[in-house]
């Protein structure tokens, strides 16, 4: 039997991310003891994969999940689905369909290792020491939060809303810092709407939008947020108060207005990622207030998975995330719209249009690779 394939491959150079290239080899398909052959089928592209990017080299080594065997380009990792076309594996069935976490390609081979019901991680050599949350893969007909007539929300929602979902609860876990009104930077980016519907409103914290001129009025349609302001006018908010800030947009020059109007009543800076900014952080020292802190989703995993055990964490997070579905999928709703397309041509597109900061913050891609 002929397994040959051609695999291609869409790369990223490192230091120009909207830059990107198409690479097509040769593969006998010959599966070694322990391997499996996945053919990716579809995945979300959103400012998120340009997070990954952005911190590639940095403490999460987004870059190390799928080398490509060249530093100067690397595979942007992408979260989507994929169909078992080969399998060496006892328990992981050809034909049999996987979500989790991809690079931009037609085919990847994997080592299932803790093959259970639920999914299996992937045991490759060099995956061993990244952050295992990157590494499982949920297996489509044991997943209670999977819909296979919401495939493209879920791949859209679940790698963004996971961050959400727990960022609420690290700030609620905290509460708050003691902070009485939370301003949220990038807010029409759907991770910070994400975290803001999580919240919801509550007496005695206002949650305020802060976002560039041209997104007020989607941020502004959204209705979680409490008031928006554009950013020339976060020195118009109230200084005298607690103030949380909770930073979706990376940039130095806003970071220096926030720090410098609040001073002192600036209890905590979390800095939840950015598109555009390719660096973690600028120079801070000089800054008042508090120091930039990092946030990291599987820090709280791990620590609810502590508190409350991972099935009830998967309970708490299903069930916010079929509610969060329920709302962008439904007909004529204000927070999103799909934008759907086929082939490594249009991912390299929408790639280069999200590291421009092109895209509208209600449309959500979602690019098709594999199937018919």
């Amino acid at each position: 039997m002929n397994n040959a394939f051609t695999l291609t491959r869409l790369e990223t150079r490192k230091n120009a991310l909207g830059t990107t290239r198409i690479v097509t080899s040769e593969d006998a398909g010959s599966l070694q003891p322990g391997e499996v052959l996945m053919q990716i089928e579809r995945f979300s592209l959103t400012t998120n994969n340009i997070t990954y990017a952005a911190f590639g080299d940095a403490v999460m080594k987004y870059w190390q999940f799928f080398p490509t065997g060249d530093t100067d380009w690397g595979h942007i990792p992408a979260w989507g689905f994929a169909d078992v076309v080969a399998s060496n594996v006892e328990g992981v069935a050809v034909g049999e369909r996987f979500y989790g976490y991809f690079p931009i390609a037609s085919h990847l081979r994997m080592q299932p290792v803790r093959v259970t019901p639920r999914g299996f991680y992937d045991g490759a050599a060099h995956r061993s020491e990244l952050v295992s949350a990157y590494n499982q893969y949920m297996r489509c007909s044991h997943d209670a939060g999977y819909v296979a007539a919401l495939e493209d929300y879920q791949m859209l929602v679940r790698p963004l809303f996971i961050t959400s979902f727990m960022l609420a609860d690290f700030l609620e876990d905290n509460a708050f810092f003691g902070a009485t009104q939370v301003v949220v930077s990038s807010a029409s980016s759907k991770t910070a709407f994400g975290t803001a519907f999580c919240l919801g409103r509550r007496e005695g914290l206002q949650l305020i939008a802060a976002t560039s001129e041209g997104n007020r009025a989607f941020v502004e349609a959204l209705g979680c947020y409490d008031r928006t302001v554009a950013y020339g006018e976060i020195a118009t908010l109230a200084a005298d108060v607690p103030t949380l800030y909770v930073d979706f947009a990376g940039h130095d020059d806003l970071r220096a207005t926030v720090h410098h109007h609040f001073g002192d009543s600036l209890v905590y800076d979390c800095y939840a990622g950015s598109a555009q900014k390719t660096e973690f952080l600028g120079d801070t020292s000089a800054l008042p207030g508090p120091t930039p802190k990092l946030y990291f989703a599987p820090v709280q995993i791990r620590k609810r998975n502590a508190d409350w055990g991972p099935q009830e964490v998967n309970r708490r997070f299903n069930d916010a995330q079929g509610r969060f579905i329920a709302e962008l999928s439904r007909p004529g709703n204000r927070w999103m719209t799909l934008a759907q397309g086929r082939g490594f041509a249009h991912a390299q597109a929408v790639i280069a249009d999200l590291h421009a900061g092109r895209v509208d913050p209600r449309e959500a891609h979602v690019v098709r690779i594999g199937g018919a």
